[in-house]
């Protein structure tokens, strides 16, 4: 633990002392924004990264795409908390130590959540297998987290925000949602059509007690006890999208509105949603976009929203990367998003993803591409 924070403090100074010589002889504006004088400023939104499952990668493979990941202006960063959660840990404390504010998002999928003869519902070959949400043992959680969270606080790492959870009105990160044998056929457009209902509303009960040990267990730590806590970003999934995948989902805001009558308000602070529009720039992309945050709110009108995910797919793979049209479309959402995070109705966009999706991911040919410099870019 001590060698990985000393190589994440080298690794800050260097690209700090980086940044400051951009700045003093290019003058640009993406370097020096990641200043640590920009940090402690209160903006009028945060804006981030994605960068997930570093887990799965080697201490010096983490400090390789963090360090790039600070030294091209990014401020924020949204990491996962996965399986092997010892790897997912040391690469929260590199991020700390580059300087990076970490929303951390639990993967609720973590086998050590859940009993050990439970089993996962089956995905058919079309999508991984996933345990079922109610079956998640609370009491296994808070253990977990808590041994996370002491680890983070003798580290010294302060957790920005915390999301437990990922598209759980969702089949693919849900169990308690089916995936049909065969896609094709008409899936749920309401909760009342669910195939496996009482499964799915025992679920939703179930999450909303790890929001409360989630709240509860941040309020004993030292660093991280102010964090926000955002409820599980939610799919956008269309109705449509999700009859061709032949996978059940749910329209956003009723899962919201079923969370809440489940005492939800209780214990966060706001909603967590994904946002992926499509390329084309206009206004009919404006009026999707608002219209997918109608349940987004601000002071007594109710909670804001956290877009933990967002993205425009460019799948061209030729350097150096012609990325202008998807350039425009990042110019346009963003301009929406200003305007809702103006109003206070949302507060945080974290783009989706910085290098391991080959349309989503912005770290292309080995640079930023104009389109990441767009969408990472500060109020």
């Amino acid at each position: 633990m001590y060698l990985v924070r000393s190589g994440s403090e080298r690794v800050a100074w260097k690209v700090a002392a980086h940044r400051v010589l951009l700045c003093a002889l290019l003058s640009l504006p993406v370097f020096c924004t990641g200043s640590a004088i920009a940090r402690d400023q209160n903006p009028a939104g945060i804006v981030g990264i994605n960068r997930v499952n570093l887990a799965w990668l080697t201490p010096g493979e983490q400090r390789k795409i963090l360090g790039d990941i600070a030294a091209s202006g990014a401020t924020h960063v949204r990491l996962s908390l996965s399986a092997p959660v010892d790897r997912s840990i040391d690469a929260i404390e590199i991020a700390h130590g580059l300087g990076l504010k970490i929303l951390l998002e639990i993967q609720l999928t973590n086998p050590d959540y859940y009993a050990d003869e439970v089993r996962a519902r089956t995905g058919f070959g079309r999508i991984w297998d996933i345990r079922r949400l109610s079956d998640l043992d609370p009491g296994k959680y808070r253990k977990n987290l808590n041994a996370t969270l002491r680890r983070l606080d003798d580290a010294g790492v302060t957790l920005m925000a915390v999301e437990p959870g990922n598209e759980i009105n969702y089949s693919a990160y849900n169990g308690d949602l089916v995936v049909f044998r065969k896609p094709g056929s008409a899936t749920p457009r309401r909760a009342s059509d669910i195939r496996n209902r009482q499964a799915f509303e025992r679920g939703l009960a179930t999450y909303v007690e790890v929001a409360r040990i989630t709240r509860q267990e941040l309020k004993a730590t030292n660093h991280s006890r102010n964090a926000v806590v955002v409820s599980a970003g939610l799919s956008d999934m269309s109705a449509g999208e999700a009859d061709q995948r032949g996978m059940e989902r749910l329209d956003p805001q009723e899962v919201i509105t079923l969370l809440k009558l489940r005492g939800l308000d209780e214990h966060v602070d706001a909603y967590g949603i994904h946002v992926y529009p499509g390329r084309k720039a206009g206004p009919k992309l404006a009026g999707d976009i608002r219209e997918l945050l109608r349940f987004c709110g601000a002071g007594d009108a109710g909670k804001p929203c956290w877009i933990t995910e967002w993205g425009v797919a460019n799948s061209a793979r030729s350097c150096p990367l012609d990325d202008q049209k998807r350039t425009d479309a990042v110019a346009a959402i963003r301009s929406v998003f200003n305007d809702l995070m103006s109003a206070g109705r949302l507060e945080a966009a974290f783009y989706y993803d910085w290098d391991t999706h080959a349309g989503y991911g912005v770290w292309r040919c080995g640079q930023l591409s104009s389109a990441g410099v767009k969408a990472i870019a500060p109020n």
